[in-house]
Formats: C-alpha cells, sequence, structure tokens
C-alpha cells in the first residue's frame, strides 16, 4: 500500500474544499448585492450593525465575490487565502454562541445551522497551511518555469 503524502490528500479532497469555501463566500457577496435589506437583517442581528448601510452593502458584496473567484481559481493565493479567512473569521465570531452551545441547552439565540462555521474556518487554515501543495491553481499555472 503506497503512503499517501500531503501533496496526494491536497490535490483531490483540497481543490473542492477550495471550491466549496470559495462558493459560500460568493453566495454571501452575492446576497449583499440582489437582497440589500437581507443583508442588512444579517448585519444588524450577527454584526452588530457594523457595514450595514444599504449603500455599502452592495460594493462589499462585488469585493467579496471578486475574492472569492480568485480564492476559487488559486489566483493570488498570498492574498485571496487570507482575506477569505478573515471573512469567515468574522462570520464564525457572528455566530460563537451556535460554535459553543449548538442546540441552545445555556445560550439563547442558538442554531445549529451555523456550527458548520468552525468546519470552514479550518478549512480555510488547511489550505493556507498546504498552500505550497496544490496544483489545480492558477498560481501554479502562471508561476514562471
Amino acid at each position: 500500500m503506497r503512503h499517501r503524502t500531503p501533496h496526494d490528500v491536497v490535490r483531490g479532497p483540497g481543490t473542492l474544499l477550495r471550491l466549496s469555501i470559495g462558493l459560500l463566500v460568493f453566495w454571501w457577496g452575492l446576497d449583499k448585492i440582489t437582497n440589500v435589506e437581507h443583508a442588512v437583517q444579517v448585519s444588524e442581528a450577527f454584526y452588530l450593525g457594523l457595514l450595514s448601510h444599504p449603500a455599502v452593502l452592495p460594493v462589499l458584496g462585488g469585493l467579496q465575490m471578486l475574492v472569492a473567484v480568485a480564492y476559487i481559481a488559486g489566483f493570488q493565493r498570498r492574498w485571496a487565502d487570507p482575506v477569505v479567512l478573515l471573512i469567515n473569521t468574522g462570520s464564525m465570531l457572528g455566530v460563537w454562541r451556535s460554535i459553543v452551545d449548538p442546540f441552545g441547552h445555556f445560550l439563547e439565540g442558538t442554531n445549529a445551522l451555523f456550527f458548520p462555521s468552525l468546519t470552514v474556518f479550518a478549512g480555510c487554515l488547511l489550505l493556507i497551511a498546504f498552500r505550497g501543495e496544490e496544483e489545480l491553481v492558477l498560481d501554479v499555472r502562471s508561476a514562471p518555469a
């Protein structure tokens, strides 16, 4: 039986992980553009109303979508990966109660559906840690030989 290396692990599952996290960030950005009222409600409920101005959210959504596309494609990973990590960290902190107590046994206002924010956060860290092992990304394809 052949020993699997980090390179083997990141090649297939890592690509799917990058795609799924990037799509999540993309859809969050699109929501800020196409459903500003919902984005304001989310900001008010989870992020203390920070940046919840209806004129600001579509701009942030557009920038977020651009970052998500770069992230999915593996373009400029040295900046795209940390920005996506920062976006997901902010989201995770906004729902921290649901991570600490997903079923609301001790804390009010929790939702088990937010618990995967921790998994997304871990996935972002994993892709940063194994950045050098990825192949199906634009950074590798565009690197000089």
